[in-house]
């Protein structure tokens, strides 16, 4: 595990790096933003080889091989890649609160970090949801999941192939991932030179103004959190869409199987993945019918484990985790 670690540096592996001077700040920091976004504690950070983005050979076909007799030799192959070139996408936002609230707490650094924490939340539900559906059209967005897995397909040579339906219709359906997390697979990346991509900037008492426009005294602090998403094997992630949330029953008398799409989602993936870190990930709303199907059934996918405290599901050995960006209200893919 140690080494998967290494490896498969998260978010906290990065931001408790910025400044081993206030290490208690940023440990809660990390703390904050893991508590409403479980993707944090999985998705592989790494610099970026450009300012601005990361350039990625992405592989588009295998090399051709040959079976050779003596005394002659093979054609020549080579493995078919194209550059491509992902944004980094720019969020911030601005913490504001009253110096003399700040001075009645014993511990000024932490309650404002504390009074902080619905911007980080909010932060942090921006980042998940872009990170799910970031749209090629939104140039200030970087691009997420769901446009690089939006139509239905047999070529085992495209990423539709590991799209799966789950037969529903109308604008009520939701979508199941697996996503394999690690530098060969998939990653998110932060700016080169930058510390992390996440930054917390104290910029001291200032001159605030309430919503009426009046002046008062205060702190304020900004943070910035810059990051891209990097697809760079779409072979080991999986979606399972089109899961009409309205026909779903929990002894599945009608609407979608779950565990039989999430299997055959498994299968579209090469060899269970070993390449990295895989997680499957749904909205609450699925989590909760999958553990009733599964009651209703002779359950030999499902287990129950417990990491450090926490209840943790898991489909095949790999964890399931809450993902509420992920929204009940997905049109038909086809």
């Amino acid at each position: 595990m140690a080494t998967i670690g290494v490896l498969n540096p998260t978010i906290y592996d990065m931001i408790k790096v910025i400044d081993p001077k206030d290490q208690k700040v940023y440990k809660a920091l990390v703390e904050i933003l893991n508590e409403t976004n479980e993707i944090l504690d999985d998705i592989t950070y790494m610099e970026g080889n450009l300012q601005t983005g990361h350039r990625v050979p992405i592989r588009a076909g295998l090399p051709t091989a040959y079976w050779r007799q003596y005394n002659k030799g093979v054609p020549k192959s080579k493995s078919r890649v194209r550059n491509v070139d992902e944004i980094i996408g720019m969020l911030e936002a601005y913490a504001e609160v009253d110096k003399d609230l700040v001075g009645l707490s014993g511990d000024p650094k932490m309650f404002r970090l504390l009074e902080d924490a619905a911007f980080l939340e909010s932060m942090n539900q921006e980042m998940a949801a872009t990170t799910i559906y970031g749209s090629v059209a939104d140039t200030d967005q970087f691009v997420g999941l769901t446009p690089r897995y939006n139509s239905i397909g047999t070529d085992k040579t495209l990423s539709s192939y590991n799209v799966v339906s789950g037969g529903g219709s109308g604008a009520d359906n939701t979508s199941i991932w697996f996503v394999t997390w690690s530098p060969m697979t998939t990653f998110a990346v932060y700016p080169r030179g930058s510390k992390g991509g996440f930054t917390r900037t104290d910029k001291g008492q200032e001159t605030l103004q309430d919503s009426d426009g009046n002046n008062y005294e205060g702190y304020r602090t900004h943070y910035k959190w810059d990051m891209g998403l990097v697809v760079k094997d779409w072979r080991y992630n999986a979606r399972v869409c089109n899961i009409d949330v309205s026909d779903l029953t929990p002894d599945v008398s009608s609407g979608a199987d779950i565990m039989q799409l999430m299997i055959t989602a498994l299968y579209r993936m090469p060899s269970f993945p070993k390449m990295g870190r895989t997680v499957v990930y749904c909205n609450s709303t699925i989590l909760e019918y999958l553990h009733q199907q599964a009651r209703e059934k002779s359950n030999v996918n499902l287990t129950l484990d417990n990491v450090d405290g926490k209840p943790i599901v898991r489909f095949q050995g790999f964890p399931i985790k809450r993902v509420d960006a992920i929204l009940n209200a997905e049109a038909v893919v086809s």
